[in-house]
């Protein structure tokens, strides 16, 4: 297996934590974002969307979606379960990790998009180009803190997002909450129990994958 990355951008970085939390050894590929290796041609017939992570399977397949991958990898390594054990535990996960997907990372990543030079005229991933409309900053901004504020009161009911157990959920909030200082947001600061759930998924080791 081969893992395609970038370590600052928060999907690979999922992955990675995931990874870590398995206790796998995955080679990785690096894909230099900031130079469009994404966009060269090499790139693109593995993965015509253009977008990192890609996990290549031991027979050959690419998987281009980090939930995907992440459940092919729960799926050959099922210890420690990070997606749920059971059918109300796996909808759990499912649910707060889509959360934070549409909710959270979607709204940091307008932002970002949208503000920051390096994506001129490649606002969304791929090819095409997309000129960026800086109006659309400022509705990030209240959609990001939305989504922080609706992560709060979750975080004062549970220990962690998709209940009492470390999931992929905590995995993705992580990574949008570091990504969300990329837009000058620190959403911990003003926020007691995420504050307090901040602290202590940052110490796990796999933070730092």
């Amino acid at each position: 297996m081969r893992l395609f990355d970038f370590p600052r951008a928060p999907n690979p970085r999922r992955a990675r934590i995931f990874i870590a939390e398995k206790g796998l050894d995955i080679p990785k590929v690096p894909v230099d974002l900031y130079h469009m290796e994404q966009l060269s041609p090499e790139f693109l017939a593995i993965n015509p969307l253009g977008t990192v992570p890609v996990l290549e399977t031991n027979d050959g397949s690419y998987l281009t979606e980090t939930v995907a991958i992440c459940h092919y990898l729960e799926k050959l390594q099922p210890e420690p379960v990070l997606m749920g054990g059971g059918a109300t535990e796996e909808a759990q996960v499912l649910m707060w990790n889509n959360i934070v997907e549409q909710n959270g990372l979607f709204s940091v990543a307008e932002m970002l998009r949208n503000w920051s030079p390096g994506f001129s005229n490649h606002v969304f991933p791929g090819s095409l180009e997309y000129e960026q409309m800086p109006e659309l900053i400022e509705r990030g901004r209240r959609r990001s803190e939305q989504f922080f504020d609706q992560v709060e009161i979750r975080l004062g009911e549970s220990r962690y997002l998709a209940g009492e157990k470390f999931s992929l959920a905590d995995i993705s909030l992580l990574a949008i909450t570091d990504f969300a200082r990329w837009v000058e947001l620190d959403p911990p600061a003003s926020r007691m129990a995420l504050a307090r759930w901040y602290r202590e998924v940052s110490e796990r080791p796999s933070s730092g994958a």
